[in-house]
Parts: C-alpha cells; structure tokens; sequence
C-alpha cells in the first residue's frame, strides 16, 4: 500500500483547501494511505515513512512560506544521510500577486522541485492533459490564484480545486507505477 504525506502551510485556507482536494485525489483509487499534515507539525519521521510526499505553499513575495522553509532547512539532515533517495515528490501552491502572473508562484514550485531533486528524489509534474490544467495548474504543478489582477483576494475556484485533485490521483498513480506497488 502507498503511503502519502501531504504536507502544506496556508495562510488564509486556500493552500489547506487545495491539500484537502489533492488527499480527495489521492484516495480515489483506494490503495493508498494518506495524511496531511501543516509544515509546523511535520517531522523528519513523517517524512521517512512516507512514499509519495507532497508539498503545498502559499506564495511570499516569489518564494515558499518561512514555515516550508523550515521544513526543507530541516529535512537536510536526511540529505547528508540519502535518506528520501527513490521516494516520488510534488508541489502545489496559492497566491495572489498582481497580475496574471501570480506573483512568483513558478520560483516558488522550482524552488520545492529543486529540494525534492536535492534529496534524490523522483519528482512528479501536472501534464497539460488532466482536468482543470488550464484554469489551475502549471507544469509543475497545480496553481490557485486567489486574488485578482489588483491584488485583491478572491476565493479558490471550484476549477482549481478539480485541477488539485487531478493532481493527487495522477500523483498517487505515478507513485504506485515506480514504486512497482
């Protein structure tokens, strides 16, 4: 049986709302265990026991939440231990930002890709071809834009939330496919 560990920061609900959609995701095809966990409360055992692991921010000013952050600075410890080499990762994140642009979401995901490269690990994108890819996801992984092109907060859109948990099935199926569970 898989074992997935989404792990996520929000600020105002739309990153938690995004990690619930993609746990939705997760367990539609039933063979996988699942928790979801805030980045504050996650420790490196967490991290361990997982096979797929997947990380959502919101954006800050074009980069992950300090709260992620010190995740990542602390699951360097199981980088000089080769620790997470094999395990499947992804990335989600939310944010405003003026714009269309959103404000710096794609350092943001390049940012938690190259962790998860870091670590040894196999990373997992969003292909064009899921549902919801046009309204909530980049190639490397679903977006909620969640303000409007002034910067002012609009909620998570029911398209982003489907995008999210096309995601979590595409995922938990590519996890199942290399793991050769």
């Amino acid at each position: 049986m898989l074992t997935v560990l989404i792990v996520y920061h929000s600020d105002y609900g739309n990153t938690e709302r995004m990690a619930a959609a993609i746990e939705a995701g997760v367990k539609v095809g039933g063979a996988a265990r699942v928790s979801r966990k805030q980045a504050a409360d996650t420790t490196l055992d967490d991290l361990l026991a997982a096979d797929l692991l997947l990380f959502g921010t919101p954006v800050h000013m074009g980069s992950m939440a300090w709260q992620m952050k010190q995740l990542v600075d602390r699951a360097g410890k199981l980088w000089l231990e080769n620790r997470l080499e094999g395990k499947v990762g992804g990335v989600f994140a939310s944010g405003g930002g003026f714009g269309a642009a959103g404000g710096g979401v794609e350092s943001t995901m390049i940012g938690l890709w190259s962790h998860f490269l870091q670590q040894g690990m196999v990373v997992v994108g969003f292909p064009k071809s899921l549902p919801g890819y046009a309204e909530g996801g980049l190639q490397w992984g679903p977006y909620a834009r969640c303000a409007d092109n002034a910067g002012l907060p609009r909620p998570i859109s029911d398209q982003q939330l489907a995008a999210a948990r096309a995601f979590g099935a595409h995922a938990a199926e590519t996890a199942v496919l290399l793991r050769g569970q």
